[in-house]
């Protein structure tokens, strides 16, 4: 069968369009978004077997709250303890039916603590303790090494031994982003999520927990609202 003039032109030119539009380059990336790090979802911990598990515990609508006092202490799920002096950690879990799910955010909390204050404190997000967190085994263990360079390098002075002070040791960059990133899949989960969840919230608190005479937990979110008695 023979194609018409016009057909046989025609065709060569139509596959030579197919094939560059084959070959076309995929688009550029921007930098911006071939440079951003990877989103960190955090993880939480493990929720108890029961809201009764923890210190204190209240309805919101069909969800329950549920909340444990850990103080300035910032406990890991099968890890370390570290601390924050300028913080306070609530431990937080909620609960509700089954297959129910709960868009979950930390600001949705506030802590009224009886002591200086009375007026409620808001949530403050993970990554504002970083600042103030410390790891004391790594605290402990850098200030016996200390000591024993001091002990070591003292000089004498008219037959008295003076020490040289010893030189501000920091945390190691792996060692504290690995801390922080602990403290980050421990946080709070947030976003619309199956229940139970369960995290650490944190409140800015800089005294002494014994001072506190009583404290108050008060969650007001999409659930409903709920206050929760705890105790330091």
């Amino acid at each position: 069968m023979r194609f018409p003039r016009a057909w046989s032109t025609c065709i060569p030119i139509a596959a030579l369009c197919v094939c560059a539009h084959g070959q076309d380059p995929p688009a550029a990336v921007p930098a911006a978004v071939k440079d951003a790090p990877p989103v960190a979802e955090t993880k939480g911990i493990p929720p108890r077997a029961a809201p009764g598990d923890y210190q204190a515990h209240a309805p919101a609508g069909t969800v329950t709250v549920a909340a444990e006092f850990v103080g300035h202490a910032v406990p890991i799920p099968e890890g370390p303890t570290y601390t924050t002096e300028d913080y306070v950690a609530v431990e937080t879990a909620l609960y509700g039916p089954s297959g129910a799910r709960l868009k979950i955010s930390s600001g949705d909390f506030s802590l009224r603590i009886y002591a200086k204050k009375t007026k409620p404190v808001p949530n403050e997000p993970f990554g504002m303790v970083f600042r103030s967190l410390k790891d004391p085994e790594w605290e402990d263990a850098n200030a016996l090494d200390a000591k024993a360079k001091s002990q070591s390098t003292s000089i004498n002075t008219g037959g008295k031994a003076q020490s040289e002070p010893p030189a501000p040791v920091h945390m190691p960059i792996p060692l504290r982003h690995a801390m922080e990133q602990r403290v980050e899949k421990a946080a709070l989960p947030e976003g619309d999520r199956a229940l139970p969840q369960a995290g650490l919230i944190f409140f800015p608190f800089h005294g002494k927990t014994d001072k506190i005479r009583s404290m108050e937990l008060i969650y007001a979110g999409p659930a409903g609202t709920a206050t929760l008695s705890l105790q330091p």
